[in-house]
């Protein structure tokens, strides 16, 4: 009777980590394929994480938003409606401690970052701020973004977000036009 009860928790716990690994890649995919695409524009930067692999750091230029409000807390969960401005960016139309039924906007989970009582700035943790890569290739581009924007050759760097009902997925970094895995292999075949 216990191998049996056994038996019944291994099947429950097999299915389990087949189920939530699998329902998390359909809804990322499901974003992807109907979400909306927005374009953030960022600096990347380079960490290493031992645990995760290497990545890019994202920072967006929207990430600060004025606003009257002084009672955000660190980390607490906030809802955050885009609009798209002239150039055909992302830009932040409000933020929300709360879902707004009554506003027709896209919006994307996220966290505050902190919040600058003297300024009103709230900065705003976006869920999308690592972009992974190839371990051979973070490190080259981040130098070869950093490098061009200190030359300032480089005027169109940013981070390809589809956004459906609160869920968000980083799809790309795009770098005057060119995905930065080939942005990256381009640059290496000039420097040979």
């Amino acid at each position: 009777m216990k191998t049996t009860y056994l038996f019944i928790l291994f099947l429950i716990v097999v299915a389990a980590q087949i189920i939530v690994p699998t329902h998390m890649i359909f809804n990322r995919e499901d974003v992807l394929n109907t979400g909306i695409a927005y374009k953030f524009k960022t600096k990347p930067i380079d960490p290493s994480d031992p645990f995760r692999g290497k990545y890019i750091t994202l920072n967006f230029e929207v990430d600060q938003y004025i606003t009257e409000d002084t009672t955000w807390v660190r980390d607490e969960v906030i809802y955050v409606y885009l609009d798209i401005d002239s150039l055909g960016f992302a830009e932040v139309n409000k933020i929300s401690k709360e879902i707004l039924p009554d506003i027709d906007k896209d919006f994307v989970e996220a966290k505050v970052n902190w919040y600058a009582g003297y300024s009103k700035e709230l900065n705003i943790d976006f869920p999308f701020n690592r972009f992974y890569m190839e371990e051979s290739k973070a490190y080259t581009a981040e130098v070869v973004v950093r490098e061009n924007l200190r030359d300032s050759l480089l005027q169109n760097v940013y981070a390809l977000v589809y956004v459906k009902e609160g869920e968000s997925v980083l799809k790309d970094v795009i770098i005057d036009d060119i995905p930065i895995k080939d942005y990256v292999e381009q640059n290496e075949l000039e420097n040979e």
